[in-house]
């Protein structure tokens, strides 16, 4: 290599980029429980082998919440033995790391702690499958980041207003902006950019000599009306976006013609479903930046094991067989065989010369069996490849088109075509179930004090995060503001209740209110559960409490609170038929909805009529303050090196950030140039002609 390609090298940033580990996916199946600990292994092992700068990692490194020992171990292990060592880091940080690491009480980068030998920085948001919960707000990345072992990053705690500045690195005369903001409910997110309130801070010297590399963990595709963030929704000075949640690998970077910038979706490295986009190809990603060009080599994952998904339509055979033939069943069974063996076929001869890759493959098809066929037994069929699959228990999914019926209709005329899919939609979420059925039953079953959100958001809580307080403590928050509300008021009569719940409900749906009435609700849960965790008897009544029926839920949505954190006056459960009623009490007349506003009016009457004498426990918005951070904009040449402690925090400095709305559309400086050739070139990884200058 020529000393003119040394200097090159000295300019240029090596960054590998990887998004949704999901480490610990299914960690305890005898078959695939190694795969996502084997592909952690090579995605470092690569860092290692091409001596990168850092590591870019696109949120959900893990698969739970709150993983597992053995998840952690392997994790600390394999981080300790390919990212610490005595090899020198060749870039520096110019920006305030206390704004930028604002989540640990050693808020500066890992390699410059002089109690650490970082040789690999990795630089981590979080996503959905690891985002930060509890009363702290602290994520599994949090333990690894208070180790030293990563960096986590792109953490906002305000639902008011989010400021998002950037990590300022410099390598040579290389300078790369690297902004971060992990998983926010995609709902929550939109309205923010909707209302502008979403600021990317920009440096106010230099803005255009500047590589701006933006890491989100958010919906791309469009789930829903709001479901999804938008690519314009971004602000048009970024240079590459690293697309994390979506699992389809579409690494090459692609551009986005309205905003000018590259979007770059790595894809998941471990299939954690049986879908057409998890059977792509798995890439992680080799970026090198120097100056404002870039250049993406796609290194592909050996590890990772084969999956192969194809359709069948059964209704395409009429040469073979119809519905009438005689053992039509046998005859689609045969059919079946046959495509799974051919599968398993050409996994085998992919696998030819790659050791690496596990011999099982995961294989699934899918059988539409529209038109009057007749499905067969799975499991039977299954056993067939058990040896041969990774999956046996899953091979076959069929799967039938009915035509729409229109007019679908119950007693409470819901049109439950629109809620239930003939497809299964994968990663659709709790909330978003909630959302679906109340927008398709709002004339006839719209709850009176929850909103959408605020259920789905207890739903959700109460499901991935096992707080088992969550609906009920929503429900007694709503009915607290309420009371309130109606008292001020000065509303007594039954019409003008039912009225003024309703505004009262109407007014704050989509509003700050409404998430900081949501974040109370659930603060208080954790609250109950922690003062209550060494409470057998509490725990076990609320774990077989239920709600069978909707005036069990009404009539405890709208009963007068009691004295205490909740429980009612009944003993243990107090929710429904839980099992703290006594035998004596009767149960509801029917299972209709047509006396639910009658039931619910008297009930809030009663309520307005006898308030609870307990204070209310709603706090204050906590504020924020607004954070600064600061650029060292010396000219002095500094020696790069690992630095004995963290850069002091300026006092003051406002004058280093220009803020940036996420609506803005300013095109000035739009310079990026892109080379996807895949060519591993070290010698010239820039090389050709660059892409049409953004203006």
């Amino acid at each position: 290599m020529s000393s003119e390609n040394t200097l090159d090298d000295e300019d240029t940033f090596k960054i590998l980029i990887a998004t949704d580990v999901h480490l610990g996916y299914l960690e305890k199946d005898a078959i695939r429980g190694n795969d996502s600990y084997s592909t952690l292994d090579e995605i470092l092992k690569y860092a290692k082998t091409h001596q990168v700068d850092f590591i870019l990692l696109g949120g959900d490194l893990f698969h739970e919440n709150k993983p597992s020992r053995r998840c952690l171990h392997s994790c600390i292990s394999m981080i300790r033995r390919y990212c610490m060592g005595e090899s020198p880091i060749h870039f520096n940080i110019l920006s305030d790391q206390s704004v930028n690491f604002n989540t640990t009480q050693f808020p500066w980068v890992n390699y410059q702690d002089e109690n650490l030998n970082i040789s690999i920085p990795v630089f981590s948001i979080h996503g959905n499958h690891d985002d930060p919960t509890g009363a702290e707000g602290l994520c599994a990345l949090d333990l690894l980041g208070a180790s030293g072992l990563i960096n986590h990053f792109g953490h906002s705690a305000s639902v008011e207003k989010i400021e998002i500045s950037p990590i300022l690195l410099q390598k040579g005369n290389t300078k790369l902006a690297l902004y971060g903001l992990g998983s926010i409910p995609d709902e929550r997110l939109y309205r923010m950019f909707v209302n502008n309130q979403v600021t990317m801070l920009r440096p106010k010297e230099d803005q255009d000599d500047w590589f701006n590399l933006f890491t989100i963990h958010q919906n791309r595709s469009k789930h829903g009306p709001t479901n999804y963030i938008p690519e314009q929704f971004l602000d048009d000075f970024i240079d590459l976006v690293v697309w994390g949640h979506e699992h389809e690998c579409l690494i090459t970077p692609t551009r986005n013609e309205q905003q000018l910038f590259y979007v770059s979706q790595p894809g998941s490295s471990v299939a954690t479903s049986l879908s057409p986009g998890e059977a792509a190809k798995k890439h992680i990603g080799l970026l090198k930046v120097k100056g404002k060009k870039m250049n993406m080599q796609k290194l592909p994952l050996k590890t990772v094991r084969q999956f192969f998904i194809q359709d069948v339509v059964l209704a395409d055979y009429e040469d073979r067989f119809t519905p009438d033939t005689p053992q039509v069943t046998k005859k689609v069974e045969e059919l079946c065989y046959a495509k799974v063996t051919e599968m398993i076929e050409e996994a085998e001869r992919e696998r030819l010369g790659c050791p690496l890759t596990p011999e099982k493959p995961l294989i699934r098809l899918r059988v539409d069996y529209s038109g009057g066929f007749e499905t067969f037994n799975t499991s039977r069929f299954s056993q067939k490849f058990v040896d041969r699959v990774a999956n046996p228990k899953d091979v076959i999914h069929f799967l039938r088109h009915r035509e729409q019926k229109e007019n679908i209709t119950d007693e409470f005329d819901v049109d439950y075509s629109k809620l239930v899919k003939n497809t299964v939609v994968e990663g659709l979420r709790v909330e978003d179930l909630v959302k679906q059925y109340f927008e398709a039953a709002e004339q006839t079953v719209q709850l009176s004090l929850l909103t959408e959100q605020g259920m789905g958001k207890a739903l959700q809580e109460f499901v991935d995060k096992d707080e088992k307080d969550a609906i009920q403590e929503l429900i007694k928050y709503q009915l607290e503001k309420t009371q309130r509300h109606l008292q001020a008021r000065g509303v007594t009569t039954k019409e003008d209740i039912d009225t003024e719940i309703q505004r009262f409900r109407d007014a704050k749906k989509n509003t700050t209110e409404e998430e900081n009435e949501i974040k109370e609700a659930m603060n208080r849960a954790k609250t109950h559960r922690l003062e209550h965790s060494n409470d057998p008897d509490v725990s076990s009544g609320y774990a077989d409490a239920t709600m069978d029926s909707d005036e069990d839920s009404a009539s405890t949505s709208f009963a007068a609170p009691t004295r205490g954190r909740g429980r009612g006056g009944r003993g243990r459960g107090g929710r429904g038929r839980g099992r703290g009623a006594t035998a004596s009490e009767p149960k509801p007349a029917g299972r209709g909805r047509a006396q639910k506003s009658t039931a619910a009016t008297q009930s809030i009457m009663q309520a307005f009529q006898a308030p609870s004498q307990r204070s209310s426990r709603t706090g204050a918005t906590k504020s924020y303050k607004e954070e600064e951070v600061t650029i060292d904009d010396s000219d002095e040449d500094i020696p790069v090196m690992k630095a004995t402690r963290a850069p002091p925090r300026s006092a003051s400095s406002s004058s280093s950030f220009t803020k940036s709305s996420s609506q803005s559309q300013s095109h000035s400086s739009k310079g990026v140039a892109f080379d996807d050739s895949d060519d591993d070139d070290e010698d010239n990884p820039f090389k050709g002609r660059s892409h049409q200058s953004r203006r």
